[in-house]
């Protein structure tokens, strides 16, 4: 069966909120609610088609975007590649111009609307931000404490509390006080023994390779309200992390690294050519910086993460 290519725009208005339209009842998936968009053209790029479809659907011209995520998916009657760009600006008012129902909403409402199977991961991408920083090892717990309180003032929304040199207990300790500095404010995502888990409900879980591979057989571990990541070094990896559900993954290392020196690099063409087959958003490790940003996006990430490059100095 041939892959339908379609575009879809996750539209984002001044305040952050994303822009939604509701399936007319005689569509394919007719009732539920989408990301505006269509299907490519003969001849037509995707940027190409996703102007023509904005104009048509909603009277809007997209005057800044950039790729978000490509998602492949087999429902029974049609197989669709979901090409995503974020529009971060456009031009006109966005109206209903074939009387579809459309709906603004923040990315925290997201998850309260019903949309096709194949958009749940472009409700994760939608809603996560382009850096994910992860603290560095070896600092006492006012450090660690210190510096992610500077992270969320500076911005970062999305962090992980990795301290693999330290006693359960403290760890415990500090990510209850780090839950609290990040709370309204950035998501935190915890590491550690999935018996943890019902004592940080706030918390998400990025599990690591080895536990991805000990737990994927059983399914998803924790509620899909929550968020779950997992670190990821091969294709195989990959599609452990699929097969779980996860919300989101680590691919690494793309270069040399200071942290792990003995890994292998994948190098960016190979990043490249694994993320070709990943529906889940994916933040590129290990020898990135913040600026290498718009390059992962052209890879088809959704970001970079880092410990060092990323701490606040």
């Amino acid at each position: 069966m041939k892959r339908i290519h379609v575009v879809a725009a996750v539209i984002r208005g001044i305040e952050g909120q994303i822009l939604l339209a509701k399936r007319s009842a005689d569509k394919h998936q007719g009732g539920l609610w989408e990301f505006p968009g269509g299907k490519v053209e003969a001849g037509e790029t995707a940027q190409e088609a996703l102007a023509r479809e904005l104009h048509e659907e909603l009277g809007i011209r997209p005057s800044a975007s950039r790729p978000l995520i490509q998602v492949r998916h087999d429902y029974p009657d049609k197989h669709v590649l979901l090409d995503v760009w974020d529009v971060s600006a456009f031009s006109g008012e966005p109206h209903g111009a074939e009387g579809q129902p459309l709906a603004w909403v923040s990315p925290r409402q997201l998850s309260d609307y019903e949309f096709p199977a194949a958009n749940q991961p472009i409700v994760a991408a939608a809603r996560l931000p382009e850096h994910y920083l992860i603290t560095p090892d070896g600092l006492s717990g006012p450090e660690l404490l210190r510096g992610i309180q500077a992270a969320v003032k500076s911005g970062i929304r999305l962090l992980q509390l990795r301290a693999p040199a330290m006693f359960d207990a403290q760890y415990r300790d500090i990510a209850v006080d780090a839950l609290g500095l990040c709370a309204g404010k950035a998501q935190l995502m915890l590491k550690g023994p999935l018996e943890w888990l019902g004592d940080f409900p706030a918390a998400g879980w990025h599990l690591t390779a080895k536990q991805l591979r000990e737990l994927s057989a059983g399914g998803r571990p924790l509620s899909k309200e929550r968020w779950l990541a997992a670190s990821c070094h091969s294709a195989e990896e990959l599609a452990l992390a699929a097969k779980m559900g996860v919300d989101f993954i680590t691919l690494s290392p793309v270069q040399a690294t200071q942290t792990h020196p003995d890994a292998e690099p994948l190098g960016w063409p190979h990043v490249s050519a694994l993320l070709q087959g990943v529906n889940q958003p994916a933040y590129l490790l290990g020898g990135v910086m913040p600026s290498d940003v718009e390059r992962a996006w052209q890879a088809g990430a959704q970001g970079v993460a880092g410990i060092r490059a990323f701490w606040p100095q």
